[in-house]
């Protein structure tokens, strides 16, 4: 079942299928317009051809039946009505040729008129159901030869598609009568039958030659973009080394090594920022290792400068104390460039662990506790009473935590921190709001850049190494999760985190809104 929808929606996508439909649904509706036209031109011919010639064979059987009975007023009835049985019956003698599928009717207009005679008369036991009564009403105005399509229908049940004519006549010492000529159309209904299926037919072959003709087009435009696409996809999944046959030198030959050549240039390009990127990598890991070495002989003096900053004067022992603090963020930066060079080289793992997610949160704040009263400000913690178990890697967790929470500190110039912490059945998130000197709209993408700051002029108060939200977004995403900020100047800035909770499943929805609830929507 895989198979086949994959098949179908592979059809479904492709650029031939995508023409060659175009071009047939085109041609359809060009070939259809053209063949009704066609059609009901032909048959409108058909028809009209027969409708005059039988309006004219119809005048002149009439002429010669009124002249017969004219001729015959001195006659006995019985002469008469053996006249009007031999146009019934015989209307070739009437008409003069041979009359083959026409039927004749005699119909008196007045039947109930007292003494009159009744010549009334029908050729073949046809009905006079066959005769339209709005056609009668017609010819009995005398206006002339009236006609009217109709369907001749016979006592033993038969019945033909049909063309009634008629006239007004009279008939001496007998009244009004009316004459019809009942023609049978099954001739040319057979052959616009006929001709509908020669133009289905033809419509057909037409819109098979149409699709063939341009499959036969799409090949050869298609085919060089589909090894395109293929050789695209290629490159996507590492293999630089394919290209392009190249047959010719017309439009698409010189597509072809056009290709080509962009596919050699990119993996020139490619392979330079390969080395370029591994000798960085391997460039800052040499230097963290490096440096450890001296760090901690420096560490280990300093350490002992400050603890015997009490016998010094004034200034040395603040330059103790500076010293230690340095020394504290040199070594920290150091870590924070192994882990950056960690997450390029993509040799980044989990160590999954179960444990509680909001207890990871509340030993945070209460770690940095005494740093945030340093600031001014007081973190209150908004949580549910039900565990947030979660399977993750909870020394990464912990450090988004923490980054968040200290940037929070450093940035709420002494105002209120909020930490919001929600769950669902496949997520968890937390959010970090503070309120303080906030960023532009503009840069909430640009706080998880490396070393990127708002503001150029404001020094650190505590003196982060810039890394800290990078790293955390890195974190974040290795679990599959999302880090997201908002913020606007004065109003302060929110950071959301949302993390499945199995690291490694996708996230069914945002848990915490990253707009805060507590700014006016605009």
């Amino acid at each position: 079942m895989h198979h086949r929808f994959f098949s179908r929606t592979k059809i479904r996508n492709s650029l031939a299928f995508k023409v060659i439909f175009s071009n047939v649904l085109l041609g359809l509706v060009i070939i259809s317009l053209t063949g009704s036209t066609l059609y009901r031109q032909l048959s409108d011919g058909i028809r009209k051809v027969k409708v005059e010639s039988s309006i004219g064979e119809t005048r002149s059987a009439i002429f010669n039946a009124q002249y017969r009975i004219l001729v015959a007023t001195d006659e006995e009835a019985a002469t008469i009505k053996k006249i009007v049985e031999d146009i019934v019956v015989n209307p070739a003698g009437v008409v003069g040729e041979s009359v083959n599928g026409r039927e004749v009717a005699l119909l008196q207009t007045n039947p109930g008129v007292a003494g009159s005679r009744n010549f009334q008369r029908l050729s073949n036991l046809v009905l006079l159901s066959s005769i339209p009564s709005e056609l009668r009403k017609r010819v009995q105005s005398g206006k002339g030869i009236e006609w009217a399509y109709s369907t001749i229908s016979y006592q033993d049940g038969n019945y033909r598609p049909g063309l009634v004519v008629g006239e007004k006549i009279s008939i001496p010492n007998s009244g009004s009568y009316e004459m019809y000529l009942l023609f049978n159309l099954s001739n040319q209904k057979a052959t616009l039958a006929l001709l509908r299926g020669a133009l289905y037919f033809s419509g057909l072959a037409l819109l098979f030659l149409i699709a063939l003709l341009t499959l036969l087009v799409v090949r050869q435009v298609v085919r060089p973009v589909r090894d395109a696409a293929r050789i695209s996809e290629g490159f996507t999944a590492g293999d630089l080394n394919r290209r392009m046959e190249v047959k010719g030198n017309d439009e698409i030959g010189r597509l072809g090594h056009s290709f080509n050549e962009m596919a050699h240039s990119l993996q020139q390009q490619i392979s330079r920022l390969e080395n370029l990127s591994r000798v960085q990598q391997r460039f800052v890991s040499d230097v963290s290792h490096e440096l450890r070495t001296p760090l901690t002989t420096l560490r280990m003096a300093s350490e002992v400068i400050y603890s015997a900053r009490d016998h010094f004067d004034a200034s040395i022992a603040r330059s103790a104390e500076l010293l230690v603090a340095q020394l504290d963020r040199f070594e920290k930066l150091l870590e924070d460039l192994l882990e950056v060079s960690r997450f390029d080289a993509e040799v980044a793992v989990l160590e999954i662990v179960q444990f509680d997610f909001a207890n990871v949160i509340s030993r945070a704040i209460s770690d940095l506790n005494l740093l945030a009263q340093e600031s001014g400000t007081h973190i209150e913690l908004i949580k549910s009473a039900m565990p947030e178990v979660i399977s993750a890697d909870i020394r990464r967790v912990e450090r988004i935590i923490r980054n968040l929470l200290t940037n929070a500190i450093e940035y709420s110039d002494g105002k209120p921190i909020q930490v919001t912490v929600k769950t669902t059945r496949s997520d968890v998130a937390v959010g970090v709001r503070d309120h303080g000197v906030g960023m532009e709209e503009e840069n909430a993408y640009r706080v998880f850049d490396r070393f990127w700051r708002a503001d150029l002029s404001r020094a650190r108060v505590r003196g982060g190494t810039g890394l800290g939200l990078s790293i955390s977004l890195e974190d974040a995403r290795l679990h599959n999760g999302e880090l997201e900020a908002w913020g606007r100047p004065g109003q302060g800035a929110h950071f959301v985190l949302t993390l499945p909770r199995v690291a490694g499943h996708e996230i069914d929805a945002r848990v915490i809104r990253l707009q805060p609830v507590d700014f006016p929507s605009t």
